[in-house]
């Protein structure tokens, strides 16, 4: 896949599907990303199964109706944006699932207010007001295996080009590779190599089911004594890349609340630093990287080959053609925005010749 630039959109959940489906909200937010100039847009983390999603909200892949709403609304946000490649987050919640939006309030949900009953690696709830969740076992796994291929071929069915399987954020991938969560004696717990052998598990299946870019987003530590290390991650990157990943995706956080996190801008750069150096996977950059100058010197120091953003686009949804602007590149735009531009910004879009 070739890349018009070095800007990845992060997935961002939206809480705004109809049973899994996509609605008229990620027609409005998909075509705003596509038209924003970065180079990849990532779709949100989308349910594997209606058990996986994190809310009754969330996006899912995991049927023919859902297949066919994401790829009618992605297929006219496309219409109304230059080309550009589309990722796609295949997740499965575990334990954080049934869930309410944000906006709710967050908490875990009940089965009499629209929620489900939760599965993870071990019978630990993530926060000790929420339900236990069911330990899984192998044919539990399987079965989840089997819902992350089936996403793929939906996914590659309609034309995404490129998938993210989420393995960071405190959700079930993570929860299998930290020994916070992970308290099995079975052949999936314990030392690394257990912690680390579902999650290969999906990679490797995926790998068979899917043929383009696949890669990982992990957290690189859990912020938390005796949990998941950025050492970890880089090990698991070297494994990722035997099994034919094409880059990882470094973030941090999510599966205790007990994580002590002070944000810095950049803070998680070291980590993806590390990835990068040791496994020599293409690596994404992402976490409170808010302006050109910095997302530049995280490329020029090679601490990253990629620089992921997220939330500064809901604020900024033209963002990347600032980033352009103050550093003489170019972007792709449509037509009907051409003429926008300040003057000392005039040569930022990338405008075919006339013929």
């Amino acid at each position: 896949m070739h890349l018009a630039n070095r800007i990845v959109v992060a997935p961002m959940c939206q809480y705004s599907a109809h049973e899994g489906r996509a609605t008229d909200w990620h027609l409005a937010h998909w075509s705003s990303l596509l038209n924003s100039g970065a180079a990849l847009v990532t779709l949100e983390a989308t349910g594997v199964s209606p058990e996986g999603r994190i809310t009754p909200l969330c996006l899912g892949l995991f049927d023919d109706a859902c297949a066919h709403a994401l790829s009618e609304n992605l297929g006219r946000a496309k219409k109304l944006a230059p080309p550009t490649p589309v990722a796609i987050q295949l997740s499965h919640a575990g334990r954080k699932a049934s869930s309410a939006a944000p906006w709710m309030g967050g908490a875990q949900l009940d089965l009499k207010s629209g929620g489900w009953s939760t599965v993870a690696p071990s019978a630990l709830p993530h926060n000790p007001n929420d339900s236990t969740p069911k330990a899984l076992d192998v044919n539990g796994m399987q079965r989840i295996v089997l819902d992350f291929v089936n996403a793929a071929k939906r996914a590659q069915d309609i034309g995404i080009d490129a998938i993210e399987l989420h393995a960071a954020h405190g959700y079930l991938l993570h929860q299998f590779l930290s020994p916070l969560s992970n308290h099995r004696e079975d052949a999936y717990g314990g030392d690394f190599e257990g912690r680390i052998r579902f999650p290969l598990e999906v990679f490797k299946a995926l790998r068979d089911a899917f043929s383009g870019p696949l890669g990982m987003r992990i957290s690189a530590t859990d912020w938390v004594e005796g949990g998941w290390t950025p050492e970890e991650t880089a090990q698991l990157c070297v494994r990722l890349k035997s099994l034919g990943a094409d880059f990882a995706h470094i973030s941090s956080g999510g599966l205790s609340p007990q994580q002590k996190i002070v944000p810095t801008p950049g803070y998680q750069v070291e980590f993806a630093n590390l990835v990068k150096k040791t496994s020599q996977l293409p690596t994404m950059a992402v976490g409170l990287i808010t302006t050109p100058e910095q997302a530049q010197a995280i490329l020029d120091s090679d601490q990253a080959d990629m620089i992921a953003i997220a939330r500064v686009l809901l604020y900024k949804p033209r963002w990347p053609w600032e980033a352009a602007a103050q550093l003489g590149g170019h972007v792709n735009a449509s037509p009907q925005y051409w003429r926008c531009l300040p003057q000392e910004a005039s040569k930022v879009f990338s405008v075919p010749p006339k013929s």
